[in-house]
């Protein structure tokens, strides 16, 4: 069995030699799997590229920079029926390539992870925000969101199999690659070990960015699940504003010895507007990770993109804004019947205002989602 090692490396002069000779491909070959070294240059400006060569690495290029880009690279040059991912910059125990590996040489696992937090961190290699903070909570919110259990979501050293490989569809250019090729895993239902790891202080220059790089895996995930970041707390909002109006829209609603009047509708009507703001916004989402190919469609979604969605969204729309404007008129109408004295109409005055809202917002909306797809084909509409 071929075992194909990818290293990922931007200027690592100094470090990516050592790293390489640290696999013991005589060792792995006495148990039976031929190896292959492959370190992606990616872009590199120093010697990066013949020093690894020099090491006995096969070395190939990619021009466009980033973490997934040269990882992407690296997948398509492999031949090996199992791949092996690592950084270039010596904090991963590559040199245990095969404890690594066994889980898939043993058939119960097609995806391996490592975990720096169950294993060993050495002092000076990993930051403590990362090590207590950022790390976890990335994980934690990964792991909520997605179902997979592991407890180190960004480790680096990882192995897989290429049917898994095959199965995973993988598209992200940046280090939010770390985060996509975990949740499709979880996705494609493969079989996930994790393996407790050692991890080292770099050498070289930290190219990490804290809060960039942070912020842009919890953004992926985002993308990933629009449903519970947008569409369950948009629905939640809505539907207790909407509870508020009914109650009060006929007078004030009372139970033991507390009420509710007008102030606790006005926080319904901003509830019912800010539920149907982030609902659409979920929409959004989902229909532009949809267009990306990162999410099936599903049903509903389904059915929104085609494109005569527009007159739907133009037709109710427009049938709740002329409602709530009908109220407003019938109001002012009152007030010229009453002389333009005082006015007490105040709980309609909301509702037409909330109606007015929801009708604009969803006529515009659906413009808006007729723009995003004017780019697919007819036999999509």
């Amino acid at each position: 069995m071929k075992v194909s090692i990818v290293i990922p490396a931007l200027n690592e002069e100094g470090v990516v030699g050592r790293t390489v000779r640290s696999i013991p491909r005589e060792e792995l070959k006495k148990r039976g799997l031929d190896v292959e070294i492959l370190v992606v240059d990616n872009a590199s400006i120093d010697n990066t590229a013949n020093e690894a060569a020099k090491a006995g690495a096969r070395v190939v290029k990619e021009a466009k920079r980033g973490y997934g880009n040269a990882y992407l690279r690296g997948f398509r040059e492999a031949s090996g029926e199992i791949i092996v991912m690592g950084d270039a910059d010596g904090t991963y125990p590559l040199e245990k390539t095969h404890e690594f590996i066994k889980p898939i040489l043993d058939g119960k696992a097609d995806f391996v992870i490592g975990s720096r937090l169950k294993g060993k961190i050495h002092p000076g290699a990993m930051p403590f925000m990362h090590q207590h903070i950022g790390n976890p909570l990335l994980t934690s919110t990964l792991r909520l969101l997605f179902q997979v259990n592991i407890s180190d979501a960004h480790c680096g050293m990882r192995a897989f199999t290429r049917n898994a490989l095959k199965k995973m569809d993988l598209k992200a250019p940046g280090m939010e690659f770390a985060s996509e090729m975990v949740i499709e895993a979880g996705r494609k239902k493969l079989r996930i070990a994790e393996i407790p790891i050692e991890y080292r202080p770099r050498g070289g220059v930290k190219k990490l960015n804290t809060f960039r790089d942070g912020w842009r895996h919890l953004r992926f995930m985002m993308l990933y699940s629009p449903t519970v970041i947008f569409l369950i707390p948009g629905t939640l909002l809505f539907l207790l504003g909407a509870l508020l109006i009914g109650l009060l829209i006929k007078g004030p609603y009372y139970f033991s010895n507390m009420g509710l009047d007008i102030h606790p509708m006005v926080l319904g009507n901003l509830l019912v507007i800010l539920g149907v703001q982030i609902i659409i916004l979920g929409i959004f989402t989902k229909v532009l990770s949809v267009l990306r190919g990162i999410n099936p469609p599903g049903r509903f979604i389904g059915k929104l993109m085609r494109y005569n969605s527009l007159e739907y969204g133009l037709l109710i729309g427009a049938v709740l804004f002329l409602t709530g404007l009908i109220v407003d008129v019938k109001i002012i109408l009152d007030w010229i019947t009453a002389g333009f004295g005082a006015l007490y109409e105040l709980r309609n005055a909301i509702v037409a205002s909330t109606l007015m809202f929801l009708g604009a917002q969803l006529m515009f909306s659906a413009l808006f989602l007729s723009v995003l797809l004017l780019g697919r084909k007819t036999g999509q509409e």
